[in-house]
C-alpha cells in the first residue's frame, strides 16, 4: 500500500465503510482457514506455548542457526556485529543482544554489512563486510572465535581476497561445503555485473586458495545478484541467492543447483532454474523478500528460511525487517519456498522448539492470551490499512491525551503498528512507570513497525499505556499515533 500523505483521509468513514468492516470482523472470526490462505490475517487463537509471529529483528541480511539449545542471530547493524540468542523462535525478538565485534581499523570499521558464522572443528568462523566509509571500498573480512561459542570473543583472523579480484569491491560471503573442501561464495566484480557471484576455493576457513570464478546467474532485474547459500538434498547443491537491488519491491530470490559430485568451480556444472522461488506476495503486504539463509528446527526434521522483507512498495533501504518460515521439497528434488507469509501471521514454532509462551492483543480487544486493551478520550478504528496491520485493522488518533492501555500477564511487552507520513509522539509508560517519547514518524508508510520494546518486568500482571501527545516532529504533517498490535512474552 502506498504511503499515505497523513492519517486524515482514514478518519472520514462512511456507514458502508463501517458495515463492511464489521462483516469482514465476523468473517474472520467465522473462517479462520480461509484468512489464513489469503495471508490478511493470521488464525485464530493459538496453543500458548506453539506459536509465533514475524518480526524476529527490525535488523536486514539475517544469518541463523540453532546450536546446543539456542537459536543464534545475526543482521546487519552498519557498526558493530551484534548477535540475539534465544532457546526459543518465539521469544528471539524479545532477546538482549551481544556486541560480538567492533573494529578500530578505519580501513573496515564502517558499513559492516552481513555477518554470517559457521563452526569447523571447535572454533566459530563469523564472515562480513565492511569498508572505510566508501561502498566501492567494501571488502570480505573474517574473524575466529577464541572458544566454542558463537557469541565468542572474536579475534580479527584475516582479508579473504582471490588474487584475481584482490582489491575490488566484495559483499556477502556465504561459504560453500562441498566433498570435504571449502569454497568461497560472494557478490563482487565480475563480467557479468558490479555485483555478480563468485566462487573462490579456501584451504582452511580462513585462506582463499586460489582466483573465483565468475557465475552468469540470471534474475529479474539486471543489476545485482548477492547472498549466495546453499542447500544440500537430494544429490545435489542449491545455490540461492538474491537479484534485483535490495531497495525494489521486486528484490527476490533465484537458484541454481548441480551435482554435489560436481565442481563447484566450473561455472558450467551450475544448471539455473527458470524464474524467481521466493518474491513478493503484494496481497499479503510483503515486498522485497530476499537476502536470506537457511537453518533447521531444533529436532533436524524441518528446513526453515529466515530472510528480510518489507511491508512497504515504496523503494527504500528502510524497513527490512527479519523473518522466517518453515519450507518443504518438491518430489523433483528440489526445495519449495512457497510464498512468504503476512507480517504477524500466526505459525507453529518449529519442530522440537520448547515452546515460548507468548501471545498478542489486537488493537480491538482479541487475545491469544490473558491480555486485553481499553481506551480513553477520542480514537478512530478501522480496516484502512489492510496488509499494514495485524488482523488488518487499527485505531488511530491525534487528540492530545488519548490513551490506550494495554493489560497483560507476562515479563515483556511489544508494541508494533504503523509508522506514517502524518504521525506524532506518543508517550509510553509501563505500570504507571515514567514516561517515554517515542516518535511514530516515518517519512514513508510501513507496517507492523516495532513501536516500543518494554524492559524485563518481573512475571505476573502490568500494563503498558500509550498517551497521544498531540506533538510530531517538524518533518511530520500530523501528530497521529497508532495502535495496532501487542506482542507478550512470558518467558
Amino acid at each position: 500500500m502506498p504511503p499515505s500523505p497523513s492519517r486524515h483521509p482514514r478518519t472520514h468513514s462512511t456507514h458502508a465503510g463501517l458495515l463492511v468492516a464489521v462483516l469482514l470482523g465476523l468473517l474472520v472470526g467465522l473462517l479462520p482457514g480461509l484468512t489464513a490462505q489469503a495471508g490478511a490475517a493470521p488464525p485464530a487463537p493459538e496453543p500458548r506455548a506453539g506459536a509465533f509471529r514475524n518480526p524476529l529483528n527490525s535488523g536486514p541480511d539475517p544469518f541463523m542457526t540453532n546450536w546446543k539449545g539456542n537459536y543464534y542471530l545475526t543482521t546487519t547493524q552498519g557498526g558493530s556485529i551484534k548477535m540475539w540468542r534465544s532457546p526459543s523462535l518465539g521469544t528471539l525478538a524479545a532477546a538482549d543482544p551481544v556486541t560480538v565485534w567492533t573494529d578500530t581499523d578505519p580501513s573496515r570499521n564502517r558499513n559492516i554489512w552481513a555477518p554470517e558464522f559457521y563452526r569447523f572443528g571447535d572454533r566459530w568462523y563469523l564472515y562480513y563486510t565492511a569498508d572505510d566509509g566508501v561502498d566501492d571500498h567494501h571488502r570480505l573480512y573474517v574473524l575466529e572465535s577464541e572458544r566454542d561459542d558463537p557469541t565468542g570473543p572474536y579475534h580479527f583472523k584475516a582479508k579473504l581476497a582471490p588474487p584475481n579480484h584482490a582489491n575490488d569491491f566484495a559483499i556477502d560471503a556465504g561459504i560453500l561445503q562441498l566433498g570435504g573442501r571449502l569454497y568461497l561464495a560472494y557478490s563482487g566484480i565480475n563480467q557479468y555485473q558490479h555485483n555478480g557471484l563468485n566462487i573462490a576455493p579456501m584451504s582452511n576457513p580462513y585462506t582463499v586458495s586460489g582466483d573465483a570464478v565468475a557465475i552468469n546467474a540470471a534474475g529479474g532485474c539486471p543489476e545485482v545478484r548477492e547472498g549466495p547459500e546453499f542447500l544440500y538434498r537430494n544429490g545435489r547443491v542449491w545455490m540461492t541467492y538474491s537479484a534485483c537491488d535490495t531497495g525494489k519491491p521486486d528484490y527476490q530470490v533465484w537458484m541454481m543447483s548441480m551435482p554435489l559430485t560436481s565442481d563447484p568451480l566450473v561455472p558450467g556444472n551450475w544448471r539455473q532454474h527458470q524464474g524467481a522461488v521466493f518474491s513478493r506476495a503484494d496481497d499479503r503486504g510483503v515486498f522485497g523478500p530476499g537476502h536470506h539463509a537457511f537453518f533447521q528446527s531444533p529436532d533436524g526434521t524441518e528446513d526453515w528460511i529466515v530472510y528480510h522483507a518489507k511491508t512497504t512498495s515504496v523503494n527504500t533501504y528502510s524497513n527490512r525487517t527479519t523473518r522466517a518460515q518453515k519450507f518443504t521439497w518438491r518430489a523433483d528434488g528440489s526445495p519449495d519456498f512457497g510464498r512468504p507469509l503476512a507480517m504477524g501471521a500466526t505459525q507453529n514454532l518449529p519442530s522440537g522448539d520448547p515452546g515460548s509462551g507468548n501471545y498478542w492483543i489486537n488493537d480491538d480487544g482479541r487475545s491469544s492470551g490473558a491480555g486485553s486493551v481499553t481506551y480513553t478520550g477520542a480514537w478512530n478504528s478501522g480496516s484502512g490499512c489492510a496488509t499494514q496491520c495485524f488482523w488488518s485493522d487499527d485505531h488511530w488518533s491525534d487528540r492530545a491525551g488519548a490513551t490506550a492501555t494495554f493489560s497483560f500477564t507476562g515479563t515483556r511487552i511489544a508494541l508494533l503498528s504503523v509508522k506514517d507520513t502524518g504521525n506524532g509522539y506518543a508517550a509510553i509508560s509501563i505500570d504507571g512507570g515514567p514516561e517515554q517519547r517515542v516518535d511514530f514518524h516515518n517519512p514513508i508508510r510501513v507496517g507492523e513497525a516495532v513501536q516500543y520494546t518494554s524492559p524485563r518486568l518481573a512475571n505476573g500482571r502490568h500494563t503498558l499505556r500509550v498517551r497521544v501527545t498531540g506533538e510530531h516532529n517538524s518533518q511530520s504533517g500530523a501528530s497521529f499515533v497508532s495502535v495496532d498490535r501487542a506482542e507478550v512474552y512470558t518467558d
